[in-house]
Formats: structure tokens, C-alpha cells, sequence
């Protein structure tokens, strides 16, 4: 912008960026040199540095935008991770306990049946003492 602004200031002179010799006879042949639109809202100058202010908040803008999503991302992360950690020990202590059961159930069965021999057992042997023992007369 400073090169700009040193244009513009000397284009009052009417011959800021002419070589040598021309300038004279182009100073002669121009009554009224262009000045630029200096007046109107700052001209080019004015206008580069709104473009200016522009990026400046911008880029402050996108700069927390990034800043907020960084650390949602983290903190997101942060729960994801504990959340799995926690799931991955209920999956294991629920595992242990389906296997401690399914163990347990396999004993009770084995008790079943052999209780249940022996109930058959017995009642073979009640079977084969109960002519014995009653009176039929």
C-alpha cells in the first residue's frame, strides 16, 4: 500500500510515473491531471485497507472457529475413549459372569441327573418290594 500511497500523492503533479523529457511537453498538454478518485470514500487506498480490515477479521473469525473445533474435537475424543474403555470392561466382567453361569448351570445339570438315577433307582427298588409288602388278601 505504500507504493500507492506514493503514487497518489504525487499525482497532483500530473507526472508521477512519466519518464524524462515527455514529462514536460505531457505537462503542457494536460491542463487538468488526473488526481485519481481520492476524494470518494479513500480511492483505492481506502478501499485496500476495508480489503484489509476484511482479512484481518476474517482470519480472526476462522482462527477461533478452528480454535472451538479443535477443542470440541478433543473433548469428543476424550469421552469416545473413556465411553470404550467402560464398555470394553462390561463386555469382559459380563463375559466372566456368562461363563461363571453357564459352569454352574453344566454342574446343576450333572446333579440333576444323578439325582434323578438315583430317584429312578429307588422307586425300581419300591417297585420291586411293594409285592413284598402288601397284602393282597
Amino acid at each position: 500500500t505504500k507504493v500507492l500511497k506514493d503514487f497518489y500523492a504525487g499525482a497532483a503533479g500530473g507526472s508521477s510515473l512519466l519518464q524524462g523529457g515527455i514529462a514536460e511537453e505531457m505537462k503542457q498538454a494536460a491542463k487538468d491531471p488526473y488526481t485519481g478518485m481520492q476524494s470518494e470514500n479513500g480511492g483505492i487506498i481506502g478501499f485496500l485497507e476495508v480489503v484489509l480490515s476484511d482479512f484481518a477479521r476474517l482470519e480472526a473469525e476462522t482462527s477461533t472457529s478452528e480454535d472451538s473445533a479443535a477443542s470440541a474435537y478433543e473433548a469428543f475424543m476424550d469421552e469416545s475413549n473413556e465411553d470404550a474403555a467402560v464398555k470394553a470392561t462390561e463386555s469382559k466382567h459380563k463375559t466372566d459372569k456368562k461363563r461363571d453361569i453357564d459352569a454352574e448351570t453344566e454342574s446343576l445339570k450333572k446333579e440333576l441327573d444323578l439325582t434323578q438315577e438315583e430317584l429312578n433307582a429307588a422307586n425300581a427298588y419300591y417297585d420291586k418290594l411293594k409285592p413284598d409288602c402288601v397284602d393282597n388278601g
